[in-house]
């Protein structure tokens, strides 16, 4: 009720009590019956709560006037929905009975986030963020619009700076933390990679005694994480001393992977059905997060090897002129965008062309870019940079590399990547 959350929050309740089901800070999506939260970003979210009302919005937080209807006002809407967030937990807790898992990292977060909770939801009635509903208000719209009958939360974290997963971690109170990859993300907000890696550990200082630490024991400065915690730690990787180890790997013609791994709860065969080694790497966090909740382990490998991801990540999609694309376009830096690329080099096509764009919020990136480039090219590829002249060539515009991918032939592959910024998930549609 709208009475219950302007306690929790508390804020002011204007005009009647309203039952409510559930958070959006999307106007455009709302369903009929959800509490509306305007943010303040690059356009202020007030400014949509008519159309919120008149999409259905059973009542909204505001920090301005109320606008008629059942209003919560508050000082911050963000701020109020954390707190919102953290009173949804609670409730929950019952049901959940220590089954919080958090995933972050540099690299593969969203994806691992996708395959923990496709491996968990053989055994449990599982709940995950939605795409990338990572930050201070996805986080908490997560938790808040969970089923009554959840009985496991899977909850990717995002960093942009120190104390954002921290603060993450006082509202989704997780008892399991998974850490994918520490790598040159983000290194302009927080000065350098070492940077990075004192920012993602935060998840793994925030986990009670209780609790189990899950690390990439591939990643060395993942890896050191594990002194920063008295609960369990457990490990993955192709390292021989990894708690859940890959012990082979073999990449078809399409990049899809096939591994054998061995684990404290036996071993198994990952099939995957998504395309890129990094893939599998990702699914035996997904395998160990299984056998520490005491899922069935060869239930646990079939619906992580069969899972889906979300959109933009290593989708392999067949254009209408019938060239094949690697659509990687969600987000990019340098250690997803070489991944992408040893994926492309394992696809059967007669011409292998990529087009990259910025890879954003770097702290050297004439240099990493560069790089990126000379390693696209040591692998034979075409390369093509769009809207970005820091890969050292002469960029093509946004129609301009519309154009060029139109014009594949139906024996050619290609991948498509850069950062968020660029919009370049745009670059396919209607192809």
């Amino acid at each position: 009720m709208a009475a219950d959350v302007a306690r929790a929050v508390a804020g002011e309740l204007v005009g009647s009590n309203a039952h409510l089901s559930g958070v959006s800070f999307d106007s455009r999506t709302i369903s009929p019956g959800q509490l509306f939260v305007p943010i303040i970003d690059k356009r202020d979210g007030h400014e949509f709560i008519g159309d919120a009302l008149k999409g259905g919005a059973g009542a909204y937080l505001t920090s301005r006037e109320a606008q008629g209807r059942t209003a919560i006002k508050v000082d911050d809407t963000v701020v109020a929905l954390q707190m919102l967030g953290t009173w949804g937990r609670v409730r929950l807790d019952e049901q959940l009975q220590q089954r919080v898992v958090a995933v972050t990292g540099s690299v593969g977060k969203t994806s691992t986030k996708d395959l923990i909770a496709s491996g968990l939801s053989v055994a449990f009635k599982t709940h995950a963020n939605e795409r990338s509903f990572n930050n201070d208000f996805g986080l908490p719209t997560t938790i808040l619009n969970a089923p009554d009958e959840t009985q496991v939360l899977v909850l990717e974290m995002g960093m942009r700076g120190f104390g954002e997963i921290a603060k993450l971690c006082a509202v989704a109170d997780p008892q399991i933390g998974v850490v994918t990859a520490v790598a040159n993300a983000h290194t302009e907000r927080v000065g350098s990679i070492d940077g990075v890696a004192r920012a993602k550990r935060e998840l793994i200082e925030a986990l009670p005694k209780t609790g189990t630490a899950i690390l990439n024991r591939d990643d060395e400065r993942v890896w050191a994480m594990r002194a920063a915690t008295t609960a369990t730690v457990l490990s993955y990787g192709a390292d021989s001393y990894a708690d859940v180890r890959m012990t082979s790997c073999t990449i078809d013609d399409q990049g899809r992977a096939t591994a054998n791994v061995a684990s404290p709860w036996g071993e198994v065969e990952l099939k995957m059905k998504v395309a890129g080694r990094h893939m599998a790497h990702n699914a035996l966090a997904a395998l160990c997060t299984a056998g520490v909740l005491g899922v069935d382990l060869r239930l646990a490998a079939a619906a992580v090897a069969g899972a889906s991801v979300s959109e933009s990540r290593m989708q392999m999609r067949t254009l209408q002129n019938g060239s094949t694309v690697i659509d990687d376009s969600y987000n990019a830096n340098p250690t997803s965008m070489r991944a992408a690329l040893e994926t492309l080099a394992n696809v059967s096509a007669r011409r292998k062309i990529v087009f990259c764009g910025l890879m954003a919020e770097l702290s050297e990136p004439a240099k990493e870019h560069l790089a990126i480039r000379e390693f696209a090219e040591g692998l034979g590829f075409e390369f093509v940079a769009v809207n970005t002249d820091l890969y050292g060539v002469a960029a093509l515009s946004f129609e301009q590399a519309r154009t060029r991918l139109a014009q594949l032939d139906s024996d050619d592959a290609a991948l498509v990547k850069g950062s968020k910024v660029t919009g370049l998930v745009r670059l396919c549609d209607g192809l």
